[in-house]
């Protein structure tokens, strides 16, 4: 798409500076897309950034959290690797210090070299340090007021912290703190089983914390309940205390480090631990910009609104990434900051579509998803199919001899045409972006079926469950069907 932006070509570098094509709140993953796409559009762009460069991605989410999570499958591979006959395995953590100091270059290294290196390789972007903040005369920042007529604002979220009695009287750690400790504590209760939950507890418990995971409802509720009962099971038979369904009275100093007084259906209990994780989501960074006396309307939890093209209740005004509190995945994020780019600067033309967004969790099995469960489905009205596939029907989770997980896919009744898939297997992270495209191309499960895939494969489950519409893949012989 070509920007319907015209320059003056004998404009100053002060006058350019002083009035760009786009203003963009916030230096994170989001910001740095709308500002790169902004620019290959011709535009002059003001990134503002407040705090660390970079957002949360690169440097308290996914890059720390997934190469420690690397590291805990590394210690539990070598103590499984007796599921082989005749091997046995061990590994310790030795230096739990320096693996954190390892983590923390690797994240120092991508935040220079995929965010502070890229601002000179952009004459077209100011970067401008502060907070930013809606006023009567526009945006707001280190002393500099920029025209509000087109404006990105994408400054993330934070951790959320729930609203249990005493909790703000106790040392709780976040996912951003539990990931910089400079020592591990013995035992960890963890207030959340969502995603971040579930990944941070297997980790620490596979360094040797002695891990509670409580929750409200059941392990990553939104997902298909079958793939929630099984990694229950699983990460229970590594160890893990997981507590679902419970009220929380309050938390408290104690003995051993904290108490959480809770509810059930047997009564009222006490759950104790050293230290304690909350991981109960997060909340959107939206606080002391004064974007409602702006005209920019917030939900409930503090989120800017948004409209299919990305636009505030304020002309002119987008929003883009976790800030909005949708498809909180860096991906996604990073692809609705190009569409705001482009819908600020040329006109409301590209909508905002997450109908084939993979989710993926990174836990032990890996949990993968994309499209609609079966109950959205229905809830939507369609007629439906559903089939699932244990790994123990896969013969790659045979010859490796780790056969945990399933697959499930969710089909309209009448056409076949795949509506969604989800996955619980050790590459299933990997194997969903086959069904992402058979999603997006509007594939049948036939289709799926009638596809060549490589054999002893995790992804060839997805051809062996679309072969289960129509045959019992149970009595199939090997690549057959």
């Amino acid at each position: 798409m070509d920007a319907i932006i015209s320059h003056d070509c004998c404009a100053t570098s002060v006058k350019a500076k002083a009035n760009p094509d786009l203003v963009v709140v916030g230096a994170g993953s989001a910001g740095f897309s709308a500002a790169i796409r902004a620019t290959e559009l011709g535009a002059r762009v003001a990134l503002i950034g407040h705090g660390t460069i970079g957002g949360t991605c690169v440097n308290i989410g996914c890059v720390p959290s997934k190469t420690l999570i690397r590291a805990a499958e590394a210690l539990h591979h070598a103590k499984f690797a007796s599921r082989f006959a005749g091997i046995a395995g061990a590994a310790k953590l030795a230096d739990w210090r320096a693996l954190v100091a390892q983590k923390d270059q690797l994240v120092t290294d991508l935040r220079s070299a995929k965010y502070e290196a890229l601002l000179p390789e952009y004459e077209m972007i100011r970067y401008i340090e502060g907070q930013a903040r809606f006023t009567e005369a526009g945006v707001e920042v280190a002393g500099v007021v920029f025209p509000p007529d087109r404006v990105i604002v994408a400054t993330g979220t934070s951790p959320a912290v729930p609203p249990i009695a005493g909790l703000a009287d106790v040392p709780y750690l976040t996912s951003t703190s539990a990931l910089s400790l400079d020592r591990l504590p013995d035992s960890l209760l963890v207030i959340g089983g969502g995603v971040i939950g579930c990944e941070l507890g297997q980790m620490f418990a596979r360094f040797g914390v002695a891990v509670t995971i409580a929750c409200r409802s059941r392990l990553l509720p939104d997902m298909e309940p079958e793939i929630s009962t099984a990694l229950t099971s699983y990460l229970r038979d590594e160890g893990i205390t997981i507590r679902c369904g419970l009220g929380y009275r309050d938390v408290r100093r104690a003995e051993a480090g904290i108490a959480l007084d809770i509810t059930d259906g047997d009564g009222e209990e006490t759950i104790s631990a050293e230290q304690v994780l909350v991981a109960t989501g997060r909340s959107p960074n939206t606080r002391g910009m004064g974007l409602e006396s702006a005209g920019i309307n917030l939900d409930r939890r503090g989120a800017i609104v948004t409209d299919e093209y990305l636009a505030t209740s304020r002309v002119g005004v987008y929003a883009a990434g976790d800030v909005t509190g949708r498809d909180q995945y860096v991906y996604m994020a990073a692809y609705g900051a190009k569409l705001a780019a482009e819908n600020a600067l040329n006109g409301n033309t590209r909508r905002y579509d997450a109908r084939v967004m993979p989710e993926v969790v990174f836990t032990e099995p890996q949990v993968a998803s994309v499209g609609l469960t079966e109950a959205e489905a229905r809830r939507q009205g369609f007629v439906v199919r559903a089939v699932r596939l244990d790994l123990d029907k896969v013969p790659r989770a045979l010859a490796a001899r780790d056969t945990r997980g399933l697959m499930k896919l969710v089909a309209e009744a009448e056409t076949g045409r795949l509506l969604g898939a989800h996955i619980l297997a050790p590459e299933g992270a990997d194997s969903i972006q086959t069904a992402v495209l058979a999603i997006k191309q509007r594939l049948t499960v036939t289709d799926l079926a009638e596809t060549l895939f490589p054999y002893l494969t995790t992804v060839e489950g997805l051809k062996l469950a679309a072969l289960g519409f129509e045959k019992d893949v149970a009595k199939l012989s090997c690549c057959a069907g």
